[in-house]
């Protein structure tokens, strides 16, 4: 029975009878399918009767370890280095990913532009495009820098050669899927390529001490295709999204070695490119309609950073029949949570939803809202159209709740506070339980809002219209009852 050498991570392992490389032994080769051919170039087993083997690189106290490595280099792109902690570390390999046409290649050759434009070498390896067409889209942008090099084709080895005769500032391979190995036989985009490039491409950086780039596609659920094997080969995993019919463009750090994850940047699409939108309010805000029943602002936090979102609920008539409640429709906000916020409004208050019924549930402005802390406003804004009285322009909501109609705490809330505050709100329903006793309101509360703590859902729709606008108050809304009556009759 063969034995399974000691793994290894000084040493690649190489397949035997088709000459594959793994950072990994494995029991069976993933190109050739044969078992027990992939070993190391000189493993030691340490056997009974002799001496250890003396270990090459000897551990060293951590404190002595210096940093001036790992400094960033700026790309220029405020987003992106907000982002990235800074800019991109040398050596490091970063992998970009998102849906087609959402302007991943478009935001790193803005970045190589950036670089280029401070004197020093960078390369484009275009796996997928000709030159040709890499140099329309740049004329499209703008003139393009000196310093910036392009090379053609899906050989990873001429990425290689052209990175060790050129020595670039920094390097974008674009896209991962379309790079492929000359000496494996599956075609490019394979699992088995993939994870070979990423592999060689890992090496080159660390070697070499030059940035690489990498640019993956998504598949139809929003996953990253085939590259989600190898996540954890590279240092930095980011996201870029967003609505392709909206201008606006979310970056998210998904994986960051050097840095904290979640961290969020703002672009706003344009046709020369993408612009840094370093304050998004204006943008996400600017084109709502105070007074009109169903609309609710609320912070959410991307990462560290607080975004203002207007939550938007609509009230249809049901198609489910007399008696049937319909699940929401909703577009950027978790559908099964927006059902369960109808059940809580329904069970948990005198809100009179009507049945049959169908809500239309929406964040605007092409954001995801997937944190709880949303719960309150939507629910503010189904009660809203439900009576059809607006909910106050100046006032913001934020809290999760829960079967039994409590508002729990959320993390965050001075940072949500101060966004709101910063975009000229003047008052905030928010967890009583995040506030404490009212000292401590008045200490968390920024000069000039004024913050109401609730501790249920019935208490957050009785204060909603206190000051300023409309009440929206338990057991006083006008709902469908009357319609419906008149509808059997």
């Amino acid at each position: 029975m063969a034995t399974t050498p000691r793994a290894r991570s000084d040493v690649p392992y190489v397949c035997t009878a088709c000459g594959t490389t793994s950072l990994r032994w494995v029991g069976r080769c993933g190109n050739c399918g044969e078992w027990n051919t992939l070993g190391p170039a000189s493993v030691r087993v340490h056997r009974p009767g002799r001496a250890p083997a003396v270990d090459p690189t000897p551990a060293v106290e951590l404190r002595d370890v210096s940093t001036e490595g790992a400094r960033p280099l700026p790309t220029g792109v405020s987003e992106l280095d907000r982002v990235m902690g800074g800019g991109v570390v040398g050596g490091s390999v970063t992998l970009l990913f998102g849906p087609p046409g959402i302007g991943k290649s478009t935001l790193l050759f803005q970045v190589l532009s950036s670089v280029a434009a401070g004197g020093v070498d960078v390369m484009l390896a275009s796996a997928e495009e000709s030159l040709t067409q890499v140099s329309g889209r740049a004329a499209r942008m703008g003139p393009v820098p000196r310093h910036l090099l392009a090379l053609e084709g899906p050989d990873v080895e001429a990425i290689e050669a052209a990175v060790g005769r050129h020595r670039p500032a920094l390097v974008v391979v674009d896209s991962l899927q379309s790079v492929s190995d000359p000496d494996l036989a599956q075609p490019a985009g394979s699992l088995a390529q993939v994870r070979a490039c990423v592999e060689r491409l890992t090496r080159l950086a660390k070697s070499s001490g030059v940035p690489l780039l990498l640019v993956g596609h998504v598949t139809k659920d929003g996953d990253l295709a085939g590259p989600r094997a190898v996540e954890h080969l590279v240092d930095t995993v980011l996201s870029f999204d967003g609505d392709r019919h909206h201008a606006l463009r979310v970056l998210t750090s998904v994986k960051h070695r050097f840095g904290p994850t979640g961290e969020v940047g703002i672009f706003e699409m344009r046709d020369d490119g993408l612009r840094a939108v370093p304050d998004p309010g204006p943008l996400m805000l600017g084109d709502r309609m105070a007074g009109v029943p169903g609309s609710v602002v609320v912070p959410v936090l991307q990462g560290r950073r607080p975004l203002l979102v207007e939550v938007q609920a609509l009230l249809g008539p049901g198609t489910g029949g007399a008696g049937v409640a319909s699940r929401p429709h909703t577009l950027g906000i978790d559908a099964a949570r927006a059902n369960l916020l109808v059940a809580v409004l329904a069970c948990r208050t005198a809100v009179d939803v009507p049945v049959p019924a169908e809500f239309f549930v929406a964040a605007v402005g092409g954001i995801t809202v997937s944190e709880p802390a949303a719960d309150l406003a939507v629910a503010l804004a189904m009660a809203s159209v439900v009576g059809q009285r607006p909910v106050p322009a100046d006032l913001v909501v934020f809290g999760e709740l829960g079967l039994a109609g409590e508002v729990r705490s959320v993390p965050g809330a001075d940072r949500r506070l101060a966004e709101a505050h910063r975009a000229g709100f003047t008052r905030a329903l928010v967890p009583a339980s995040a506030l404490g006793d009212a000292t401590a309101t008045a200490a968390a509360a920024p000069a000039g809002l004024v913050v109401h703590g609730v501790r249920t859902l019935a208490e957050a729709l009785e204060l909603a219209g206190t000051e300023g606008g409309p009440q929206i108050r338990p057991g006083t809304m006008p709902g469908w009852s009357t319609v419906r009556a008149a509808a059997n009759r």
